[in-house]
């Protein structure tokens, strides 16, 4: 099958690594992958933020940048709850009506795609210890993502996945919400990370980039034995660099 890529603006800049592990994973499932390098974001910062002209702006660039025809995989559960969800509010009734309608309908997060559309769920990665997933609250409640990340997590060699404690519980990121209220968001990653740490894990795995920033700055300034990872760079580790 060939796909789309889609990197979001905030993989693309802070976790570039990320984005090359995704490219791997679906080579190794037997896609062939596009990438349009005119792309750039979503829009999902200005429409949370509440500048939904700005967030159109940029949404219409984005519905540009693919074809209607595009079946568009992104590492992201976040970008891709954003397209499928919430650009209905910005172009039902425009010109892109159409067009916006035919991309929703095609674009999928990386595990989802893995699992439900592509039907593989191994891929010979390996890492040693014990992880936790964390739900995203994009992937959980926008994308209806929580088994699919967790059957290719269980295939992962030497890799031992138990259950997080109050898994479905925000990590506290939530964009703009971290920055106005920080003290909160502070509280809730120190929650998840006491969690993880509860059962022994040494990895905190999930499909949102900016999920595991948001934890990995509260382990790093604590010093905590623990380490955040995206799917995309557990399913490429052990064989990626061959």
């Amino acid at each position: 099958m060939t796909i789309d890529l889609f990197i979001p603006c905030f993989i693309d800049q802070l976790y570039p690594e990320t984005a090359f592990n995704t490219v791997k994973v679906l080579e190794k499932a037997g896609c062939v992958v596009n990438y349009n390098p005119e792309q750039t974001c979503c829009g999902q910062p200005a429409f949370n933020a509440g500048f939904w002209d700005d967030a159109k702006t940029v949404g219409s660039k984005f519905l540009n940048d693919f074809k209607e025809e595009s079946v568009i995989v992104s590492p992201s559960a976040s970008c891709t709850g954003m397209v499928r969800n919430y650009y209905s509010d910005l172009f039902t009734n425009t010109m892109s009506h159409n067009k916006c309608r035919s991309i929703q309908a095609n674009i999928y997060e990386l595990s989802d795609f893995l699992v439900n559309i592509l039907q593989v769920d191994y891929f010979g990665a390996e890492l040693e210890g014990r992880a936790v997933y964390h739900d995203s609250c994009a992937g959980l409640r926008e994308c209806h993502i929580k088994a699919e990340p967790r059957q290719l997590l269980e295939k992962v060699h030497g890799l031992e996945l138990v259950d997080l404690p109050a898994g479905e519980t925000c990590c506290g990121f939530g964009g703009t919400f971290a920055v106005k209220f920080d003290a909160i968001s502070t509280a809730m990653a120190q929650q998840k990370v006491d969690n993880a740490l509860s059962v022994g894990a040494d990895y905190i795995i999930s499909t949102d980039a900016s999920c595991l920033l948001h934890l990995q700055g509260y382990i790093d300034k604590n010093n905590i034995p623990l380490k955040t990872m995206h799917i995309a760079d557990v399913l490429a580790n052990g064989w990626g660099n061959v």
